[in-house]
């Protein structure tokens, strides 16, 4: 057991099982001992790749969606570039490689890291040194907002709840025999799964990211008031059904009690919920990534890069471009909305 579980565990004993939420939120977020409060996760030596650590064409492709949406709303000045849980800034700092020949973009523009951790605050702050940085959405500027979120909401704690009848049982975490395990509630009825009754049937399980409302909800009304887009890329899919926690260490998967504060907690995430919390914002259909990168040109970029590569570099050149877009990698599993004003069109690559 890690020190965080062995707090835990002496928690529990003293006051009894707690939310999934509560002990996923200690597990990434604990001062001392939370898993982003003390690494750096990302890359080969950390315990997983994101998009932007396998290829800069990710990147460059999101920067130039975001420019172009900046042109369509008439170049504002001036606006705030954000990102959402912006791991070390690289996905950032391609951004703004592929934007600087934008003219104006640049110049109109103030870069803002939503960040808790003071870990990775410091490497984004080598990456992207002009970065701003906030705690929450809440304190971005009153301006237009351009934004990404790519792999921001998986990593939110969620609640799990197991339909019993027309009321919910709770997972918690709880002990047995002096070691964590998980068990359910007794059962009540929720007015917060009272829409859930028409879709789910005895035993179903579902999820509820508690922190996602109050977030898409402060976005959709920046961009509705001042313009601007917002990208949310992630693994998931339109709605929540089913157990998807899952924790990684290593690049493995292990069991999400193991090893609390040393492995990374996330879950898919329910689009449906984002959505129906952008309003007065417009969100897009749903789109694949695979889909959504070949529409921005991903294949022909990719074509452009591998004519200066040769040998290794160019062969894991080729495994990036599949990695990124074969529906049997990230392909599909992987999917992006959009959220955009009513006044305007949607960002290149998605469909109203």
């Amino acid at each position: 057991m890690t020190v965080l579980g062995d707090l835990l565990v002496a928690r529990i004993a003293r006051t009894g099982p707690i939310s999934l939420a509560d002990y996923m939120a200690d597990c990434l977020m604990h001062p001392v001992h939370g898993y982003y409060a003390t690494r750096d996760p990302f890359g080969q030596n950390g315990d997983f790749i994101t998009a932007p650590e396998i290829s800069q064409m990710f990147g460059e492709l999101i920067g130039l969606s975001l420019a172009q949406s900046w042109i369509d709303q008439g170049k504002p000045a001036p606006f705030t570039l954000a990102e959402l849980g912006p791991g070390r800034g690289t996905l950032m700092a391609d951004i703004l490689r592929a934007t600087k020949a934008v003219p104006g973009f640049h110049d109109a523009m103030a870069v803002h890291f939503v960040e808790t951790s003071p870990t990775l605050r410091k490497v984004q702050a080598k990456t992207v040194p002009d970065a701003h940085w906030q705690d929450s959405v809440a304190t971005l500027p009153e301006q237009p907002l351009f934004l990404i979120a790519n792999e921001f909401f998986d990593a939110l704690p969620i609640r799990q709840f197991v339909r019993t009848g027309d009321a919910w049982r709770e997972k918690m975490v709880g002990l047995t025999d002096d070691e964590l395990s998980f068990g359910l509630s007794t059962a009540a009825p929720l007015a917060l799964l009272e829409q859930r009754l028409a879709d789910t049937a005895e035993g179903d399980l579902i999820e509820h990211c508690t922190a996602l409302p109050a977030i898409m909800q402060t976005i959709g009304q920046l961009i509705d008031t001042h313009g601007g887009t917002a990208l949310v890329i992630d693994y998931g899919d339109w709605q929540s059904q089913g157990d998807t926690l899952q924790a990684l260490k290593a690049h493995d998967h292990v069991d999400p009690l193991a090893t609390p504060g040393e492995s990374d907690l996330t879950a898919h995430v329910d689009f449906a919920a984002i959505a129906h919390n952008a309003p007065p914002a417009k969100f897009t259909r749903l789109t694949t990534q695979g889909v959504y990168l070949e529409r921005l040109g991903i294949t022909a970029r990719a074509q452009i890069l591998a004519q200066r590569l040769t040998g290794p570099t160019r062969d894991a050149h080729i495994k990036a471009h599949r990695r990124l877009t074969h529906p049997a990698e990230m392909g599909d599993l992987f999917k992006v909305m959009g959220i955009y004003p009513a006044t305007a069109t949607p960002p290149s690559g998605l469909e109203p």
